[in-house]
């Protein structure tokens, strides 16, 4: 793609290909507390909202901490960042990250007012909620963000997944099931594979800038197994998950597991990185089908 104007590199920032992935936690942890009798309209729609504010967040923060880190210099292949175009000015896309950590913050109060009334549960969320906007922006921001060592895998798996899933579903119902580690941890390992296609993609840029992502500590070859690995434990454990609760409408989720699969395929065979990048929205896109298989086919059977 090529960015010609202010407004197309402020849309190209948003990354809005991503923002599915990050209402898929929201979605599952919502459907199951409806199965549970204890869904409500309003933690939705501002779980929703929290949590799409803080995955801008996060695109924005990785535009500008790539930038100035050195990840999206003049010989990296992918597609071309806001910052690093020079349509955006470093110190500009500073402001918005702070603009958009106040607009996760507020969104993420509001949330906890409506849904809790003790002081320590309320206390407790909004810790989390602040290590959520601090690992939004440390990723490859600061002077030493974990993304450079390889440690974004697990900060994806837990805040997409189990944070996500697991505390969507208290918000709702007040409520903890242990069973939930099964859907919040498929969640969090598909929400991984999306990551972990953006760094086989970017494996050769990265190495030159000193990001140590996990494809390059590993190297290609074993990312493609970690790849396999990442998106078929998380169709068995959503299978395991649906067979404890007996909620065989729910299987409707396997429609998507070929476009999921698929993309272990596309990871193994790509040329140049450019023919990787469409699966990263087809990765995103299919978590997010997942969930609304597996909610609305338990919903209708």
């Amino acid at each position: 793609m090529t960015i010609t104007t202010k407004k197309q590199a402020w849309i190209h920032a948003l990354r809005l290909r991503t923002l599915p992935l990050a209402l898929s936690s929201i979605f599952m942890g919502s459907f199951i507390a409806f199965q549970k009798s204890g869904f409500r309209w309003s933690i939705l729609l501002l779980a929703a909202v929290t949590t799409t504010l803080l995955q801008i967040l996060s695109n924005l923060a990785n535009d500008y901490g790539d930038s100035i880190n050195g990840a999206d210099h003049d010989g990296r292949q992918g597609p071309v960042r806001a910052v690093q175009s020079g349509l955006i000015q470093a110190s500009e896309m500073k402001i918005a990250v702070i603009i958009f950590s106040a607009l996760s913050l507020i969104s993420g109060l509001i949330l906890l007012i409506i849904a809790l009334e003790d002081i320590y549960k309320f206390l407790l969320f909004l810790g989390i909620g602040i290590l959520a906007i601090i690992a939004a922006i440390a990723y490859t921001s600061g002077k030493k963000p974990y993304g450079y060592a390889g440690l974004g895998d697990i900060s994806v798996f837990l805040f997409f997944g189990c944070v996500g899933v697991m505390g969507t579903y208290y918000l709702h119902t007040l409520t903890f099931d242990p069973s939930l580690w099964l859907p919040a941890a498929s969640i969090g390992l598909l929400s991984t594979a999306v990551l972990n296609i953006n760094n086989i993609r970017d494996i050769e840029s990265d190495k030159v800038a000193g990001k140590l992502s996990i494809p390059v500590r590993i190297g290609k070859k074993a990312a493609q197994t970690y790849h396999w690995t990442l998106i078929v434990s998380a169709l068995i454990l959503l299978f395991v998950f649906i067979i404890i609760e007996q909620a065989y409408g729910a299987l409707a989720f396997l429609l998507m597991a070929p476009s999921i699969l698929k993309t272990g395929w596309a990871v193994g065979k790509f040329e140049t990185p450019e023919k990787l990048d469409p699966y990263l929205k087809i990765m995103a896109f299919s978590t997010l089908f997942c969930v609304l298989f597996f909610g609305i086919g338990w919903m209708i059977f």
